[in-house]
């Protein structure tokens, strides 16, 4: 046994034990007293203590239960109708204090039995928070085993984006950047992908067909990668995408030309290997919204009308749960329910929470992280910006950079974010109707325990890469 490994182990008392390559829980309650400091470690710490952290948590979660999974077959059940349009998934990402985060949402789904939640991540966030897909799958499975959850866990690699500038510049590179983190994150426990090629339709070309050609191709090498990749028994759940959110309006006519040409591809590159479960689509939102002067935050109407209609097409036509509305966060609470009016089979949230972690912080430390964007985010001022707006548009960017200081924050506070967070995800949950989700999950998804790699945790997480023109 490594040193780092007897270390961690001592951290649990005899809460843990190691037999073969196994982890052990012999006493629950004296090791989720102890998870708390093996997730800051899998956040902070380095090297091989961090990955043995990670690991233990994995194996710990599998051990009671918890178990990374896909929402594949669920979202295909949806698709020929076998599930009713009565509820709207959620997908919530957590850019800071994202184990905190998390057991507030594990505390709000056990309240109303629901258990259809994803928890995601974009390749954005990735970057700017900081977060490297085991470091966030250790603190979602770590927040699952403080509030007692058991079952699947749903883990999204969100706008896994190929960025338009960079695969202009050198395409072959900019894809495999893509493929290596969609590699990472498997071995993650990510069996949720949404593929993002949208950033390269070309609306200048004559034809919607033509438009969505290198969309639909590339989404399908992706796809075909990822079922390369699978491990023996999952069916990873993937997305597509047919426009940037905060562009025009999808059109029935797109989402045709996309998953015609998606279909015809995946035939040809992998017969017979499962497609898409669901389509992303753009309705009128932006991500993280568009603030105002005053730093509020402008209204946006949301087309509803093409969020049901496009999903009537994707599920009658092409067997998949729907459509995915991204960039809802920002909307007022009472269009929530409309999601589900509307039969939107998941939507994205992520800034509303990062702006109520803002807003509970001391002040001292909001004003030095505001400080680090006057120098580290110059460029992004525009000559017109107030400071309100300037904030707000990249106040995400400071969230890697002062990560430490997030999670060194005292108990009373993050308790208090963390209630915060709770009162949110009641409504939110309330209002997308997922009271009794859990029965559902049950019947159609059988999670399968995967053992992880241990070489995939103490490896070198990958460096840092440049992504201020990605999606979250």
């Amino acid at each position: 046994m490594s040193i780092e490994m007897q270390e961690l182990l001592s951290l649990a008392g005899s809460g843990l034990r190691l037999e073969g390559n196994s982890i052990k829980v012999a006493d629950v309650a004296q090791f989720r007293a102890a998870v708390a400091s093996l997730a800051e470690i899998s956040a902070l710490g380095e090297g091989k203590r961090q990955g043995w952290a990670r690991y233990i948590l994995r194996l710990a979660a599998l051990e009671l239960g918890i178990i990374p999974a896909s929402i594949h077959e669920l979202y295909l059940a949806r698709g020929r109708g076998d599930v009713p349009m009565t509820f709207t998934v959620p997908a919530i990402n957590l850019r800071v204090l994202s184990f905190d985060a998390a057991r507030a949402v594990f505390r709000s789904a056990k309240k109303v039995d629901g258990s259809a939640i994803l928890f995601e991540i974009a390749r954005s966030e990735i970057g700017y928070s900081a977060q490297r897909p085991a470091e966030y799958a250790s603190n979602i499975l770590a927040a699952a085993i403080v509030e007692g959850w058991s079952g699947p866990v749903f883990i999204q690699g969100d706008h896994f984006q190929v960025s338009g500038k960079k695969y202009a510049a050198d395409p072959g590179k900019e894809l495999q950047a893509v493929r290596e983190l969609t590699n990472e994150a498997i071995a993650a426990g990510f069996y949720n992908i949404d593929i993002d090629t949208s950033t390269l339709v070309d609306i200048t070309l004559p034809t919607v067909p033509e438009q969505q050609a290198l969309n639909s191709r590339l989404s399908a090498e992706f796809t075909a990668y990822i079922r390369s990749l699978e491990p023996n028994g999952v069916t990873i759940s993937v997305g597509g995408e047919i426009g940037e959110v905060g562009g025009h309006n999808s059109t029935e006519a797109e989402l045709r030309a996309y998953m015609d040409g998606f279909n015809a591809e995946l035939a040809r590159l992998a017969p017979g290997a499962p497609g898409l479960s669901k389509i992303s689509i753009q309705t009128g939102t932006s991500h993280g919204g568009v603030v105002l002067p005053d730093g509020k935050i402008a209204h946006v109407s949301v087309d509803f009308d093409t969020l049901r209609d496009l999903s009537r097409v994707a599920r009658r036509d092409y067997g998949l749960a729907g459509t995915v509305q991204h960039g809802a966060s920002t909307l007022p609470e009472n269009a929530f329910g409309n999601f589900v009016e509307y039969e939107a089979t998941e939507v994205h949230l992520a800034t509303n929470f990062m702006n109520i972690f803002y807003d509970k912080i001391p002040a001292t430390l909001r004003n030095e992280m505001y400080a680090w964007l006057d120098v580290n985010s110059a460029s992004e001022r525009k000559p017109d910006m107030t400071d309100e707006q300037f904030y707000y548009k990249t106040r995400k960017n400071a969230l890697g950079a002062f990560k430490a200081q997030s999670w060194r924050l005292p108990d009373a506070m993050k308790a208090g974010i963390g209630a915060a967070y709770e009162e949110q995800f009641d409504r939110l949950f309330r209002m997308l109707q997922l009271a009794g989700t859990r029965r559902i999950v049950d019947r159609y998804i059988e999670p399968l325990p995967v053992a992880p790699k241990l070489e995939d945790y103490l490896g070198t997480d990958a460096a840092a890469e440049d992504v201020r023109d990605l999606a979250d």
